[in-house]
């Protein structure tokens, strides 16, 4: 690079911006950038060339003179405010979110991709599905695409998107005469009960979900199969001011019809609810209660739901915002439903099946076996209230299981017809908060094993083909990050296996967690305590209260309070013994004890973990991806304030660069 040649230099708010060489430093160059700003003075790695004056924007980034970070932002940028949001990096399609309606998704546009080869056609989710569904038909190989991105990058509708266009394309090999229609119903419904207004987006799917679409000899579709992953249930007794609770309770308050809420007795202010009183009820855009109200119910008739299944649906939902409303009070001897919380008691016990003097007496106290003889142990207020938060949320997760299980009968597939399978998985892609909890942590430990597939598929694979082939080629150097996936899922001594044996010991707690973990990794190089942050914030916590990883993608503090509760997915012995004596059959069917499951046993802990669940489900995940040939999606957010037109290049190249 010369004196006077075009280069972009790093910018902290635009992410690069285009200068002209005017002095060069032993290890820097110095920049003056072309809106006559101060100078930058920059390292000689983080200076690129820039493409010739007058050069065209690229529907494929390797077609671009110069490849490099600078010169692929500049390209997005370009192609963005055109509204041509989608862009080839090879055979990887990067997808902004235009937070817009485009006229791009139309029945023509369908027809006109399919057959097509990649670049032929302008880049689209419709290419990259036709491109599966042509390897899959050709090579006699099931695929995989994956969509990642992180919350309101628009990987929930580019996963409708490729549905649509596989289902419209390829469908009419199934035996039921409405089943394309019932794969696209589904997940409206999902999105109803798993999707909540966060303030990175208004409608974020808080789950991970891995959709099969399964084909015949004739490569026909003729079935599906959802599988979900880590729902968020934390969410549904505590959410901050700027989000909100899952979508459905608001739209049972405010969208459903009188009479529903008044068999329900359900008020259409949600203020009145505990559970959703602290969230976010102002208006927000895009969403519409009494509309996505009506079109969930639509959803839940198109997947085949009975009249009393749907009614079952609802009563749950509005049992877990009555749970929400009861308070407690200090009695004599302990914690006692507040008098005032009798009536919200009574129908929420009818709601259940239950007996309302055994729901009251297991709310309030716990049965205990000393020296062989049991009795009765009052609780404090605050412990009642944890049992009622840990019956709300397992109520509500239950009938989550059961909402994906019946969905699932609505479009089954003959496993003896099944030749492959198209597979989209949409799940969350990495996640740093200021505070960071278990949720977080499993998150990210599944993008780093998705991050790791990556490696291996794209640039490993990759670049021993072209040694392979005697292509001479730039060797592309990538972090391998194994020894971060051990230390978080390695049996016996990693960080999962360390929380689930300190949670089945008598009396530990979350900063037990913390010790045992540290001192187990005291010397691992991905592992630190809060106190080494570069961030004042997780300096002054203590080391027993959280810990750092150094992920592929950036170190992330993690807080543990709450690690040992949120981990364990069992009931207590005695609210498990009060659901399972329900009379209503539908609460005894969500409660039923699935494979795998230990049976909660009085006298003895029982952890049902959470963290090992989402473990093996991921590894069975990963078999799944291997066994495929994979296609990638990178979801893009251009910007924080959800806006259209608006691009936040400093933003997206972090994006890129994860």
């Amino acid at each position: 690079m010369d004196n006077g040649k075009k280069v972009w230099a790093p910018d902290v708010a635009k992410g690069f911006i285009l200068g002209e060489v005017c002095d060069f430093g032993t290890d820097t160059i110095t920049v003056q950038p072309l809106d006559g700003s101060k100078t930058i003075e920059a390292p000689f790695d983080s200076v690129f060339p820039a493409e010739e004056e007058g050069a065209k924007p690229v529907e494929d980034n390797c077609a671009l003179m110069y490849l490099n970070e600078a010169t692929l932002l500049h390209n997005l940028e370009v192609r963005y405010m055109k509204d041509e949001i989608y862009t080839y990096t090879a055979n990887i399609l990067l997808a902004l979110n235009p937070y817009h309606t485009l006229d791009i998704y139309t029945g023509e546009n369908v027809n006109k991709y399919q057959g097509q080869s990649l670049g032929v056609l302008p880049p689209h989710t419709y290419a990259i599905a036709d491109k599966a569904y042509r390897d899959m038909r050709n090579l006699s190989l099931s695929q995989s695409i994956m969509c990642s991105g992180e919350s309101g990058a628009g990987k929930t509708e580019s996963t409708k998107h490729l549905l649509r266009y596989l289902t419209d394309s390829y469908g009419g090999g199934g035996d039921i005469a409405d089943l394309e229609q019932r794969i696209l119903a589904a997940n409206p419904f999902l999105e109803a009960f798993g999707n909540a207004k966060t303030t990175r987006n208004n409608n974020s799917s808080r789950f991970g979900k891995f959709i099969e679409i399964h084909f015949n000899r004739n490569a026909k579709v003729i079935g599906a199969h959802v599988l979900h992953y880590l729902l968020e249930k934390s969410r549904i007794i505590e959410q901050t001011g700027e989000e909100r609770n899952y979508q459905v309770f608001y739209r049972v308050c405010r969208g459903a019809p009188k009479g529903m809420r008044d068999a329900l007795n359900i008020s259409d202010d949600c203020s009145k609810y505990t559970y959703l009183a602290k969230s976010l009820l102002d208006k927000i855009p895009f969403l519409d209660d009494v509309k996505d109200f009506a079109a969930m119910e639509k959803s839940m008739t198109d997947c085949g739901l009975e009249p009393k299944e749907k009614s079952n649906v609802f009563r749950i939902t509005a049992a877990v915002l009555h749970l929400g409303n009861l308070e407690f009070e200090e009695g004599g001897d302990g914690a006692n439903v507040a008098s005032k919380c009798d009536a919200t008691l009574n129908g929420v016990a009818q709601m259940m099946g239950l007996d309302v003097d055994k729901m009251r007496k297991t709310l309030t106290s716990k049965e205990i076996v000393i020296a062989g003889s049991s009795g009765s142990k009052a609780l404090t207020p605050q412990e009642a209230r944890f049992s009622l938060w840990g019956l709300s949320k397992t109520l509500y997760s239950k009938l989550f299981d059961w909402i994906v299980d019946r969905i699932n009968t609505c479009f089954p597939y003959p496993a003896d017809k099944s030749v492959n399978y198209i597979g989209i998985l949409d799940i969350a892609g990495f996640e740093y908060f200021k505070v960071n909890s278990f949720e977080q942590f499993c998150i990210n430990f599944c993008n780093e094993k998705l991050q790791q597939f990556f490696n291996e598929r794209v640039l490993k694979d990759e670049q021993e083909l072209y040694v392979k082939e005697s292509i001479k080629f730039k060797k592309v150097e990538f972090t391998d990050n194994q020894d971060c996936i051990d230390l978080i899922e390695e049996p016996k001594r990693g960080i999962m296996a360390i929380l689930d044996d300190t949670s089945k010991m008598p009396r530990a707690n979350d900063g037990m967690f913390a010790e045992k973990m540290h001192q187990e990794h005291a010397k691992h190089f991905r592992l630190q305590v809060p106190r080494k942050s570069k961030m004042a914030h997780y300096k002054q916590m203590r080391d027993n209260e959280g810990f750092i990883i150094r992920h592929f993608a950036g170190a992330v503090c993690y807080t543990t309070a709450g690690f040992m509760d949120k981990n364990n997915d069992a009931l207590t012995p005695d609210l498990n013994d009060l659901v399972q004596g329900s009379k209503d059959p539908y609460i005894r069917q969500l409660f039923q004890r699935r494979e795998g499951e230990p049976e909660i046993k009085r006298g003895k802990l029982t952890l049902i973990s959470l963290g090992d669940k989402f473990k093996k489900a991921l590894n069975v995940l990963m078999e799944k991806l291997h066994s495929t040939r994979a296609t990638f999606i990178r979801c893009i957010k251009p910007n924080q304030k959800m806006s259209p037109k608006l691009f936040d290049g400093a933003s997206i190249l972090s994006q890129l660069q994860c």
